[in-house]
């Protein structure tokens, strides 16, 4: 699925994947994310077509925009800073780039690394 949204310029279509790679972006800047991974534990790496936008799933109805995000943090951080933080990131940046609404981002917690 995509977004579409009309304005004086005409209509604007962004595709799941484009929404799936600013948020990846988006991730990868905040503090205390070390990696975006599968939702599976995997010992090989992933050899997914898609594997620049992998840890990431999007979820569009009509102009609403659902996230989930599958990460690996940093060993030490407060978890519950930096999610808040990556929540507060992703929302923001995201409804900025599409100008739809961002309805909710699920983070989920996949390891810890040193």
């Amino acid at each position: 699925m995509a977004v579409n949204t009309k304005n004086a310029y005409g209509k604007i279509t962004i595709s799941d994947t484009a929404i799936a790679c600013a948020t990846v972006h988006i991730t990868r800047d905040c503090y205390g994310v070390i990696d975006l991974t599968t939702n599976k534990f995997i010992s090989k790496p992933c050899l997914a077509k898609n594997n620049r936008c992998r840890g990431v799933k999007i979820v569009t109805l009509e102009n609403r925009i659902f996230i989930e995000l599958f990460v690996v943090l940093k060993y030490g951080v407060s978890i519950k800073s930096v999610t808040e933080n990556l929540k507060n990131a992703v929302k923001y940046g995201i409804e900025k780039f599409t100008g739809m609404i961002v309805d909710s981002v699920n983070i989920n917690i996949v390891g810890v690394r040193v």
